[in-house]
């Protein structure tokens, strides 16, 4: 085998990652961590879609061009049973009840089974759209779930 080919990552590791040791932080001013708010139950929105512009040549019948545009993302929903007390619960509350809004940072961080990160993505200048409580139900024993959903205006996935 030369040595001018890159090993897949696959091929270094004996299983692919799993997705249920993970951590989120928070930001605060875009560099220090909040080491209060960083367990979740469950991290969805990690996505990234480029938007394309069609163009069709005269003359050409049989395809036609597609440019790339810009970049737009899902927003970034992070789940976790309620936590009294939360800065960033007290944080969510403010932007949403007087629509003064601070953007920050956020990483999500997938660890290995010594919680060493393996893979990160940083999102950039987060702030929250949606926030909501779980039903709350008399006839069932289920701990109440907080979910936060945030906007970013910009995703870079940083492997380690």
């Amino acid at each position: 085998m030369s040595d001018s080919f890159p090993i897949p990552a696959i091929s270094l590791t004996k299983n692919p990652p799993v997705g249920f040791s993970f951590m989120v932080t928070f930001l605060i001013g875009g560099f220090v961590p909040n080491p209060l708010d960083i367990r979740f139950q469950r991290v969805s929105g990690i996505s990234s879609t480029m938007e394309t512009t069609e163009i069709r040549e005269g003359g050409e019948n049989l395809f036609s061009l597609r440019l790339p545009t810009r970049m737009t993302y899902g927003n970034l929903v992070l789940e976790r049973g309620m936590v009294i007390g939360s800065s960033l619960n007290i944080e969510f509350n403010l932007a949403m009840s007087t629509m003064s809004f601070q953007p920050g940072n956020v990483l999500v961080m997938l660890l290995n089974a010594k919680d060493i990160p393996i893979a990160s993505w940083l999102f950039q200048e987060t702030y929250p759209v949606t926030w909501s409580v779980s039903d709350l139900d008399a006839n069932q024993s289920s701990i109440v779930i907080d979910t936060m959903e945030l906007a970013y205006a910009r995703l870079q996935s940083l492997r380690i």
